[in-house]
């Protein structure tokens, strides 16, 4: 299958992610390994998720969808064969606003390796915006977190325009990492954004 760089970075894959937005709230683990299987299989190979995925729940508190995809990854053995996405930045109880303070990604990374059972991130993105935040900040996190393996490289989403060039500029002065990707909400079912 033809695959796409995303950005500037190493990262490979066929044009079409997977959302895993559904794992722990529309589908059960098994449903969720089933298709995670299928879609392994049919060539596909990125999967995407959130730190907050899916708090929105009855009973849920968020990190439901990471942990079903790092015990699939674990019984599957299939790490190598995807690249896997997350994010941070969202809301989820204990975090009722976007946050994006370097202490706060700093803290989120690890809980997201532990759940997705995984010692690094091929693509972390920022999921929400907070622009109380330097975006220095922000990027410093991220600076940190590529030197020190956990993450390979990052993107970002439900971010302004004027910030996503303000952060590209800052991260070219400073040799800092950049935003490979950009992943605005849009879907076939929720189409007026």
């Amino acid at each position: 299958m033809r695959k796409v760089r995303l950005g500037q970075s190493d990262l490979e894959i066929v044009p079409l992610v997977f959302g895993g937005n559904v794992f722990g709230w529309t589908l059960d683990e098994k449903q969720s390994f089933d298709i995670l299987d299928a879609y392994l299989d049919k060539g596909f190979d990125a999967v995407d998720t959130s730190n907050q995925y899916s708090h929105w729940v009855p009973g849920n508190t968020g990190g439901e969808s990471e942990t079903i995809i790092g015990n699939w990854l674990k019984k599957s053995g299939g790490r190598d064969k995807i690249v896997l996405m997350t994010k941070v930045g969202g809301t989820f109880p204990g975090n009722p606003k976007p946050n994006t303070s370097k202490k706060h990604i700093l803290e989120q990374v690890d809980v997201s390796l532990k759940r997705l059972q995984t010692d690094y991130i091929d693509l972390y993105q920022t999921h929400y915006d907070d622009e109380s935040i330097p975006v220095e900040e922000t990027l410093e996190a991220y600076e940190q977190l590529v030197k020190e393996g956990k993450v390979r490289w990052i993107g970002t989403s439900n971010m302004s325009a004027q910030r996503v060039l303000e952060s590209i500029e800052l991260s070219e002065q400073q040799h800092w990492p950049r935003y490979q990707t950009l992943q605005p909400e849009y879907n076939l079912f929720s189409r007026e954004k």
